[in-house]
């Protein structure tokens, strides 16, 4: 695969970004918001709490003026994990929330003990009934709170509340990643007092109205990550041009690693040797190696001369897709200490597989684009959620790539 891709604007810090739009009654218009199925659904999750949202191509324009209700529509929430977010925007904005338990992908344990800990902490009450989660609060009080684990949900979540709590609350073990670093810049665009972003410490003093903001997305670290994989995988030349290097610090340490020329002179260049090395990956939080990335880096490892290992240290079910590249002949052995071992440089041979998740999905086509013979993708409504034209993007590097219909 050969030449210039720019991706589309961040899925996860868009999704952040729409459920801010509920923490002020003004109109906010987002830019580079990505053409995917994630978006459609958070939008419908926020139209029926009452929101107006329109959407116009990469734009969209959100007024919350009222609520009509403050409880989350369980069959949509079951559908996207983010939408679990509303909880966090209508406690600050009404007092009180009722929310299921949000579905996403099946990748592993994803506990929302982070949220409940930050809204108590804040002053908010956390019941359970009938299997949703009511939260309430007559009066959010700024914290000192301190966080188990630095989940990136579960950090918005709580920045969304302590913007509009009395005084000022510092979350401790904050999630890092540049999507969180972004939604808090957006929420100090609306009139948000928040330093410390895109750090594992964030201090927020709390104001008492947000305004309306004009807002771009940041590009998609991801999606631009798939495509340099993609590129790796099958020994090409890729360039994303408009990748943002200081993102993916981790993926280009690795990428050099193995043997790629990494060239960010603008966004980012990936061209590979004739042959790579073999190296160690472990998925942690962020500024480590990103657990998203994780399924296509494996698949582009297959490439690599020698055994390499991967570490999944976030998600316990993130290696379910390992079965899917043993149908295109990998050899991977995954142990029980959630350590993937790899051996690489085998032939690969195109076979039909599924699309088990985004990330996973990303694997399976990366993969399939490095083996012999053709490879038919199942459930590619997964890869739908996640990357905006995917077909015609892949096309532009180079690749035979169709949808079929059915």
């Amino acid at each position: 695969m050969h030449g210039q891709v720019a991706v589309s604007g961040s899925k996860n810090a868009a999704l952040y970004a729409l459920a801010a739009a509920l923490l002020t009654p003004d109109a906010v218009i987002l830019r580079n918001v990505p053409r995917i199925a994630d978006i459609e659904e958070m939008a419908a999750v926020l139209r029926a709490l009452g929101a107006a949202v329109a959407i116009d191509g990469e734009t969209v324009t959100l007024r919350a003026d009222t609520f009509t209700t403050t409880v989350a529509p369980p069959e949509l929430v079951a559908k996207l994990r983010a939408s679990f977010l509303v909880v966090g925007a209508l406690l600050a904005r009404t007092g009180e929330a009722t929310c299921v338990s949000p579905g996403g992908d099946v990748i592993g344990s994803r506990p929302l003990d982070v949220h409940f800990t930050g809204f108590r902490a804040l002053g908010a009450d956390v019941s359970e009934l009938d299997g949703q989660h009511l939260v309430r609060a007559s009066r959010l009080r700024g914290a000192r709170i301190f966080f188990d684990y630095p989940s990136v949900l579960g950090t918005v979540n709580v920045l969304f509340a302590a913007v509009r709590a009395e005084g000022r609350t510092t979350i401790i073990n904050a999630a890092a990643e540049p999507e969180v670093e972004m939604v808090a810049d957006m929420l100090v665009g609306m009139g948000a007092r928040i330093a410390g972003q895109g750090t594992a410490t964030i201090q927020v003093d709390g104001v008492d109205r947000l305004s309306g903001t004009d807002f771009t997305i940041i590009s998609d670290r991801l999606e631009a990550g798939t495509y340099l994989l993609a590129g790796t995988a099958t020994g090409g030349d890729v360039c994303v041009t408009n990748a943002r290097p200081e993102h993916m610090d981790s993926l280009i340490a690795k990428l050099r690693e193995i043997g790629v020329e990494i060239d960010t002179t603008t966004g980012i260049r990936a061209r590979c040797a004739s042959m790579l090395r073999p190296t160690q990956v472990q998925a942690v939080p962020y500024p480590g190696f990103p657990t998203d990335l994780q399924a296509p880096m494996t698949a582009a490892l297959l490439r690599a001369e020698g055994t390499s290992t991967v570490h999944e240290r976030v998600y316990e079910r993130r290696f379910d897709y390992v079965q899917q590249l043993h149908l295109l002949g990998a050899k991977i052995d995954v142990g029980a200490n959630g350590i993937a071992t790899i051996q690489g440089g085998a032939p690969l041979t195109g076979a039909p597989v599924r699309a088990l998740d985004i990330r996973a999905g990303a694997a399976v086509v990366v993969a399939g684009l490095a083996a012999a013979g053709e490879t038919t993708v199942r459930d590619v409504g997964h890869l739908d959620r996640g990357y905006a034209d995917l077909e015609p993007r892949l096309r532009l590097l180079g690749a035979e790539i169709t949808r079929q219909a059915g």
